[in-house]
């Protein structure tokens, strides 16, 4: 296996492995890591313009119901079941 491999790589010119496979992965996660970047400048511009305690008063009222419907879904699949 590691003289195909060996073969491979002696054949194949430096060039198409610098352009064709390392140039565009690196770009691509170069790319990706400045978009996540300025989404994240985004995300923290509306936060901080955000009032805190509506933030967090909404905060509380959609974990407070999203337990309330999990009780309620547990108790109706145990009486399902009984």
């Amino acid at each position: 296996m590691s003289s195909v491999l060996s073969a491979f790589v002696r054949e194949l010119p430096g060039w198409f492995l610098l352009s064709g496979v390392f140039l565009p992965v690196a770009l691509l996660l170069f790319l990706l890591i400045a978009y996540f970047r300025i989404k994240l400048i985004e995300v923290n511009e509306e936060l901080s313009q955000a009032p805190y305690r509506s933030c967090q008063q909404s905060l509380k009222d959609s974990s407070s119901s999203h337990r309330r419907m999990k009780r309620r879904d547990y108790r109706g699949m145990t009486k399902a079941k009984a």
